[in-house]
């Protein structure tokens, strides 16, 4: 199954690690300074260019940047819709 991430960007919902919220993961210091050498070491992927709201971390160690809320993307796995919207 594959899950709709924004900006028409798919990736397989099995690789998925974890969901994280940007407001609530970024006020650690270990994970500001992961997502820092993520990018520094060009593992990052922007779906967006606005204030990203989610990052998701898969299998592969790539954290894709996203514009859509953690509920959102889990709801859509959840459904098996990839374009499913939380209500």
């Amino acid at each position: 199954m594959y899950v709709h991430t924004g900006n028409g960007r798919l990736m397989r919902a099995e690789s998925i690690i974890g969901i994280f919220d940007m407001d609530t993961a970024t006020t650690e210091a270990a994970t500001k300074e992961f997502l820092s050498s993520s990018q520094r070491e060009g593992r990052v992927i922007l779906t967006t260019y606005e204030l990203p709201k989610s990052f998701i971390l898969t299998e592969d160690d790539m954290v894709t940047l996203s514009q859509l809320s953690t509920s959102s993307l889990a709801g859509r796995i959840a459904s098996g819709d990839p374009l499913a919207q939380s209500t």
